[in-house]
């Protein structure tokens, strides 16, 4: 550094790899140098890592219910965090590799790619070079919006690096206060560290930047769920291809039924075992549907604080009659009756009408879990029957 005769920048990549006495070492030196010997130290060191440096506190052993100022180390200037990118800008990036290639991402695609990503820079970057790289699409062929949908899959079964460093943050007690309301619908309670949480999970990008508290995007969205299904998935013996009809479309009675055997017989031990009990019925439910669903079809969801239901939307790609290509579209929405409340059943039917009005559909079920400890044991209140919604659309219940 002493014969460097410009300024010495040291970057620090994944420096969150340290933990502990390792991580205190670093921080000791870094200032030391910074406040003792500095002419034989860099001009400027940069920490890059999903952490802020008043988060390394906790890491390095600290207690993290008191992380004090935003440099309890006295060696912070500043913190930044590398921004999204806006719809326009991914639209810009991926017209660089048209410029280069001749290859065109269609309109559709564009708007698909934010939608998925809402411009978070490395999935943006992540996503085109799973259709480009991975895929192989020629470069004669235009990039559609079937390909986005197909690298999004790819990404989250894949679970690549980045998306596997943020799953690994879920069983932190401080990402589950935050993200465990997100699942099940329910408000986000104040507590003593409740302005740290939910800084701390905006920093690791889990949470959108900007109000309301939600996840950051519809990747991050599918990810954080199938991890915490993960257990369930693993346990369901159900065979995804017996629920498929001969065009395709997928039995929904059948699976309906299915489920609420799974249920009866797995259902409470899989939730009581759950880390994150709050959200456990609709994270097993989520996670049967997947098993059954994942591999030919979507299912996309909708969840969030306050909510008090997650909406499901079930797609599954069909050969119509006349041999054209279609797409089957099964609509549920999961409720759950929590101690001290009334029965969700008005509220839920009233919220489904609204779902299925959203996706232009004439029917769908609701699935109302009831998690009461007086509750009737679970192979007695696991029943179906069908309702009536306020619009008058006859809808399938199933009780659980």
């Amino acid at each position: 550094m002493r014969n460097c005769p410009r300024p010495l920048v040291l970057f620090f990549d994944e420096i969150d790899a340290l933990r502990g006495e390792s991580l205190r070492s670093v921080l000791r030196q870094l200032r030391d140098g910074f406040t003792v010997s500095r002419g034989g130290f860099p001009h400027a060191v940069v920490l890059c890592g999903l952490r802020d440096v008043r988060d390394y506190k906790a890491a390095s052993g600290g207690d993290p219910g008191r992380l004090g100022t935003s440099s309890p180390f006295n060696i912070k200037v500043a913190s930044l965090r590398l921004g999204d990118f806006t719809e326009a800008e991914v639209a810009e990036l991926y017209g660089q590799h048209t410029t280069q290639t001749d290859q065109d991402f269609t309109v559709d695609a564009l708007e698909r790619a934010f939608s998925f990503t809402q411009g978070q820079p490395w999935l943006v970057n992540a996503l085109a070079r799973e259709v480009v790289e991975e895929m192989g699409v020629p470069s004669d062929t235009p990039i559609t919006a079937e390909h986005m949908e197909e690298a999004k899959e790819r990404l989250i079964l894949a679970r690549a690096t980045h998306l596997d460093s943020l799953a690994a943050r879920l069983g932190e007690d401080r990402v589950r206060r935050v993200i465990q309301p997100l699942i099940a619908g329910e408000l986000l309670l104040p507590t003593d560290t409740y302005d740290d949480d939910l800084a701390y999970v905006r920093d690791l990008g889990l949470v959108a930047p900007d109000a309301p508290v939600r996840v950051a995007n519809p990747i991050y969205q599918e990810v954080i769920v199938r991890v915490l299904g993960n257990n369930t998935e693993g346990q369901v013996v159900a065979v995804p291809s017996s629920f498929r009809l001969p065009d395709g479309r997928i039995d929904m009675d059948k699976l309906l039924c299915s489920f609420a055997e799974f249920w009866r017989e797995n259902g409470e031990i899989l939730a009581t075992a759950s880390t994150y009990p709050e959200a456990a019925a609709q994270l097993v439910m989520m996670a049967y549907l997947h098993r059954i669903v994942n591999g030919a079809g979507f299912i996309d969801r909708e969840y969030g604080v306050s909510r008090r239901r997650v909406d499901l939307l079930i797609r599954q790609p069909y050969t119509a009659a006349d041999g054209s290509r279609a797409v089957q579209r099964e609509a549920l929405e999961l409720k759950v009756r929590r101690q001290g409340r009334t029965d969700p059943l008005a509220e839920g039917l009233a919220q489904l009408d609204d779902y299925l009005d959203r996706m232009e559909l004439s029917t769908g079920t609701l699935v109302v879990f009831d998690t009461r400890p007086q509750a009737a044991p679970v192979h007695e209140r696991t029943a179906f029957s069908q309702q009536t919604t306020p619009s008058g659309r006859t809808v399938t219940l199933l009780r659980a």
